[in-house]
């Protein structure tokens, strides 16, 4: 007499807490530990970047549009703008900012998108950590915005830009300017994550390219009318483009550079708690 031995299901829960999934009619078990997180992340990290490079319109956007408003404000509005200096030294350290921004609203809008798209759902039932998109798409953004900054401080030399700081000086801007990219990248990922719509991500990431207009990114503070001084010198983004711009071009930064590490050290951890909060709580 055969004995019948009834088959053992397991139901399913979201992945990135350690679960057990149930996949192709058997258990899938999602292992814990640092090792298997870094491994989740580098595939998605891999997907992410490798989607970067399909959707060219996004990435030539981010890097063409920098461009265009640095020609603009360098060859249209820069000789009416007097700041002390050449007036292209000046304005780079902004440009890099709002290159910065439009890559953290792109990242809002691929996060919203793969949210709508069912990837989520296609991640739980495989032995992967579904929290580990969040991560490929900020290190996705995190290397579009390399390689537009780049990009766009190449054309800056071209126009004129002539940096002044020393081998220190540009560790760390460059150091500052990386936890910045990663802080906005964060924060565009956690405002994809509540978006029902890339339009709606779209909308909600729109601060990040206004703000820089209202900072010392393109005229000085002193030149706005007393409210707007207000606004502009209390604003995370004045502290963090004075100080490289006084880092890449030998003038003094004062306190500043201690205003902006704490300004982007705040955001950083606002920001990534924010977006995995709510990522948990969309994915329950």
């Amino acid at each position: 007499m055969s004995t019948h031995t009834k088959a053992s299901t397991t139901s399913p829960t979201p992945t990135g807490f350690g679960a057990t999934v149930a996949g192709s009619g058997s258990a899938v078990t999602v292992h814990t530990g640092l090792g298997n997180a870094i491994s989740d992340s580098l595939t998605m990290i891999g997907r992410s970047i490798r989607l970067s490079r399909r959707n060219l319109q996004t990435l030539i956007m981010s890097i063409m549009l920098p461009l265009m408003i640095m020609a603009m404000f360098v060859y249209v509005f820069g000789g009416a703008i007097h700041t002390g200096t050449a007036y292209v030294n000046y304005v780079v350290p902004g440009i890099i900012l709002l290159c910065t921004g439009y890559g953290a609203a792109s990242t809002a809008v691929m996060v919203t998108e793969d949210m709508r798209g069912g990837m989520v759902d296609r991640l739980r039932s495989l032995p992967i950590r579904s929290s580990a998109m969040l991560t490929g798409h900020v290190v996705a953004s995190v290397t579009r915005n390399a390689l537009s900054t780049t990009i766009v401080v190449g054309a800056a030399v071209a126009m004129g830009f002539r940096p002044t700081g020393g081998f220190v000086d540009w560790v760390l801007a460059v150091g500052l300017l990386l936890l910045y990219v990663v802080a906005l990248s964060w924060l565009g990922a956690g405002l994809g994550v509540i978006a029902r719509t890339a339009e709606a991500a779209t909308a909600l990431s729109f601060f990040m390219l206004f703000l820089p207009y209202l900072s010392s990114a393109f005229v000085p503070t002193d030149t706005m009318p007393s409210f707007l001084r207000a606004i502009s010198d209390n604003q995370p983004m004045t502290p963090v483009i004075e100080t490289v711009r006084g880092l890449l071009t030998g003038t003094p930064i004062g306190d500043q550079g201690w205003v902006a590490l704490a300004w982007v050290a705040g955001i950083l951890v606002v920001s990534f708690s924010f977006a995995t909060w709510m990522y948990k709580r969309r994915t329950r």
